[in-house]
């Protein structure tokens, strides 16, 4: 990764923080775009050639800024890690909060095709590039009272699988990963009796630990994935059907 520059949308905690610690370890320049005020406290332990962007991407503008920015103070970005995404309220879809379900829908697919489509034109210039979409379990199997998040995740899949396409000529590199649940954060947002159902369903009976994930994902952003593009990487610890 020497000589890389990555950027890592929600690079404030959980996955993202995972992600962000394992590229610099590996040598990456990492700018970290999230609204959390956490994230400059996050990243000052990541050592020199580490940024951290305050940036909303549900606003177009917003990440247009950091991505200037991130030009500017570490050059232009040949990786993409967009991790950034909210779980939003349970509840069943008749009685969905729709400003709920506009907020989730914002900031999962929205920010996520805003982040992409800002992020492309340069690893386009260069011919080089590697982008990781973080879905969910949720996006191939949909979670009850979630539909929202379940919606949004099958949509970034289906954005993911489109852009990979598009962009096979190049030596770009859009996957996207569909990770059981982990204790971070998010779980916050979630009621009990979800967290219990999401546990059921995981063959391997327990949660992913955000190291895990990590793992897989910076290596689909690496010069060796090399040929792999448009794929779905199943981080579910069994529960994937497909």
């Amino acid at each position: 990764m020497k000589d890389q520059i990555a950027v890592v949308t929600g690079g404030a905690q959980g996955i993202g923080l995972a992600v962000a610690r394992l590229l610099a370890e590996q040598g990456a320049r990492v700018a970290s775009w999230d609204i959390d005020p956490g994230n400059a406290a996050a990243m000052s332990g990541l050592g020199e050639g580490t940024l951290a962007i305050e940036c909303d991407i549900t606003d177009l503008a917003s990440v247009e800024a950091a991505y200037a920015r991130t030009c500017d103070l570490l050059g232009t970005p040949s990786i993409l890690v967009n991790s950034a995404g909210i779980a939003g309220p349970n509840a069943p879809l008749e009685s969905y909060g729709i400003e709920d379900w506009h907020r989730v829908i914002d900031i999962n697919l929205n920010g996520t095709f805003y982040v992409n489509r800002v992020c492309v034109g340069g690893m386009k210039a260069r011919g080089y590039g590697r982008i990781l979409n973080v879905a969910s379990i949720a996006g191939k199997e949909g979670n009850p009272n979630a539909s929202a998040y379940s919606a949004s995740k099958a949509a970034v899949i289906g954005l993911t699988k489109s852009l990979g396409k598009e962009l096979a000529g190049y030596d770009i590199a859009v996957n996207c990963v569909t990770p059981a649940a982990a204790r971070t954060r998010i779980f916050d947002q979630m009621s009990e009796e979800h967290i219990d159902y999401m546990l059921s369903k995981i063959p391997r009976g327990r949660f992913m630990d955000v190291a895990e994930a990590a793992k897989l994902i910076v290596w689909t952003v690496s010069p060796e994935n090399s040929f792999t593009t448009g794929a779905v990487f199943d981080l579910s610890g069994g529960r994937a059907t497909y």
